[in-house]
C-alpha cells in the first residue's frame, strides 16, 4: 500500500466517522479514571475484655466529597450460615479521599463464632451529593480476616 493509498484510507475513515456521527475511538488512558467508590475492608477482629468480638475495618471515601454520617445495616451470620445478629455500624463522618479506621464492639459474640459479615443496606449517607444509594452503588467490601465481608 502507498503513502498516498494509506493517506487515502485514512482520510474515507474520519469522513465516514463524521457523517455516521460516530466518535472516534477512546484511548486507554481516556477511559482509565478510577470509578467513584467506598472502600470498606474487615481489617482485624479481636476479643474483648467482656468475651466480645471487636471488629476493625479501614474504610476509604473516594465518592468525591466528604460523608458528614455513614450508617450501614450489617448481619453477622455464624460459622454454620445461621443469623446470629443484625446490627448497625455507624461510620460517623468520612473525609473525601481520606482513610479512616473504625472499631465496633460485639457483645456476646466470640470471634471465632462469626462466619460472615453482611453489609444489608446503607440507612444513612449523609453529605453534599450524597445519598443512601450512592454510597451503596459505590460500596467495595475486602475482608484481611478468615471473616467473609459480603453486600
Amino acid at each position: 500500500m502507498t503513502a498516498q493509498s494509506r493517506a487515502s484510507s485514512r482520510l474515507a475513515a474520519a469522513l465516514g466517522i463524521a457523517v455516521l456521527g460516530l466518535a472516534p475511538p477512546v484511548s486507554a488512558q481516556e477511559t482509565d479514571a478510577p470509578a467513584p467508590k467506598l472502600s470498606l475492608s474487615l481489617n482485624t477482629v479481636g476479643a474483648t475484655e467482656a468475651g466480645g468480638c471487636r471488629l476493625t475495618f479501614v474504610i476509604r471515601n473516594d465518592l468525591g466529597a466528604e460523608i458528614e454520617s455513614l450508617v450501614a445495616e450489617a448481619v453477622l451470620f455464624d460459622v454454620d450460615g445461621r443469623v446470629a445478629t443484625l446490627t448497625l455500624f455507624d461510620f460517623g463522618t468520612l473525609p473525601a479521599n481520606r482513610p479512616r479506621v473504625r472499631q465496633f464492639d460485639l457483645s456476646g459474640l466470640s470471634c471465632g463464632g462469626i462466619g460472615e459479615v453482611l453489609v444489608n443496606g446503607i440507612g444513612t449517607c449523609d453529605g453534599d451529593g450524597m445519598t443512601p444509594d450512592a454510597c451503596l452503588d459505590g460500596l467495595r467490601l475486602s475482608s484481611e480476616t478468615g471473616i467473609e465481608v459480603t453486600g
